[in-house]
């Protein structure tokens, strides 16, 4: 008997309001078992919101989920999840998750979602696709943790690839992906690799002339990331992208840096409130 395998769902892109100072309304939505979407009342001063759900309760070997946010022209919208999501141990068969972002020309899209926990055995493939078009921006992350460690699992045996792939009006910015595979904890403890984190994140800032924002980037991460907390973090630049990397044994500790630095650069760079949704405190 072949086993069930679950194939979701969820589409969602907003539009502009008629009147400027209002907040940018839903234009499209879409989405089948398991995943669901909520649009919970914005914070005062904030912009609107989505949140994607997986009522499924996690990944197993075999399953499929797709996501596709896009913020339409002169549009602000924050994607962001339920609650963390997990990747159970897989019998075989690789659990597939592609995620994809659009902005159109002068919107700005925030990408959110909550950790990723792999539990030992979890067979991962994700790939998170960026597509931003004339003066759009996209602020995207993904943060994931190796393993059920409050109950002294390591993930140490299965599969994880995280890839992205990012695009300014339909040209090549930046692709990247992390591959583990095979030993994986001698990778994970290993001093030129992860040494001994068991926590990693990614966030991008893309858009024309985004690299002129690194230097808001390391002042966000500095008072983000406090000595002595074991969190290791550093951001880079390229043409229209800043990259910015976190590493920690502890994944708290790395959740608690990540929203501080996400809310202080989404204040600076685009005069956001500096805080995080309200699932984020949940």
């Amino acid at each position: 008997m072949r086993p069930i395998i679950t194939d979701g769902r969820a589409e969602v892109a907003f539009k502009a309001a008629p009147v400027s100072h209002m907040p940018s309304r839903l234009d499209h939505l879409y989405y089948r078992d398991p995943m669901k979407m909520l649009f919970p009342r914005p914070q005062p001063g904030d912009i609107s919101q989505a949140v994607l759900a997986t009522t499924s309760g996690g990944m197993v070997g075999g399953d499929r989920l797709s996501f596709s946010g896009r913020a339409g022209e002169n549009a602000q919208l924050l994607i962001t999840a339920q609650a963390a999501e997990k990747v159970y141990r897989s019998l075989g068969p690789d659990g597939k998750m592609h995620v994809v972002l659009s902005a159109d020309d002068n919107s700005w899209l925030e990408w959110l979602p909550q950790e990723t926990i792999l539990f030992e055995g979890a067979r991962l493939r994700r790939t998170t696709s960026v597509s931003v078009a004339g003066s759009g921006r996209v602020l995207a992350g993904e943060m994931m943790v190796f393993g059920r460690l409050a109950r002294g699992e390591v993930f140490t045996r299965g599969l994880a690839r995280d890839a992205w792939d990012v695009t300014l009006d339909g040209r090549p910015v930046w692709r990247d992906a992390l591959h583990l595979d095979g030993d994986i904890l001698q990778v994970l403890d290993h001093p030129a690799s992860f040494n001994g984190a068991r926590a990693s994140a990614t966030a991008v800032y893309t858009g024309r002339g985004a690299e002129d924002m690194l230097d808001i980037a390391r002042e966000s991460l500095e008072g983000a990331v406090q000595q002595g907390d074991g969190v290791l973090a550093a951001a880079t630049a390229m043409e229209n992208i800043v990259i910015v990397r976190w590493l920690a044994a502890e994944p708290m500790r790395l959740r608690s840096a990540y929203g501080a630095w996400w809310a202080a650069f989404r204040n600076r760079v685009n005069n956001l409130p500096a805080r995080l949704p309200r699932m984020w405190e949940i």
